[in-house]
């Protein structure tokens, strides 16, 4: 997958849902993403792995 180099120099910086880390433009590839509620909430490493556990419990089984 390519990105747009232009969509990504002018992207706003995201935010932790849970913490508030931000990361410039696009979120490092460790970071998870979740839509809740039909909007995209990011989890930054360190939160995606303390709760890893209760993120993959929402899985359905196919997933797994």
């Amino acid at each position: 997958m390519q990105l747009d180099p232009e969509a990504t120099e002018n992207a706003a910086p995201v935010t932790c849902a849970r913490c508030g880390t931000t990361a410039d433009g696009m979120p490092p590839p460790t970071w998870t993403c979740s839509v809740e509620n039909g909007s995209r909430r990011y989890f930054c490493d360190d939160c995606a792995r303390d709760n890893i556990r209760a993120i993959e419990s929402r899985l359905d089984s196919s997933w797994w």
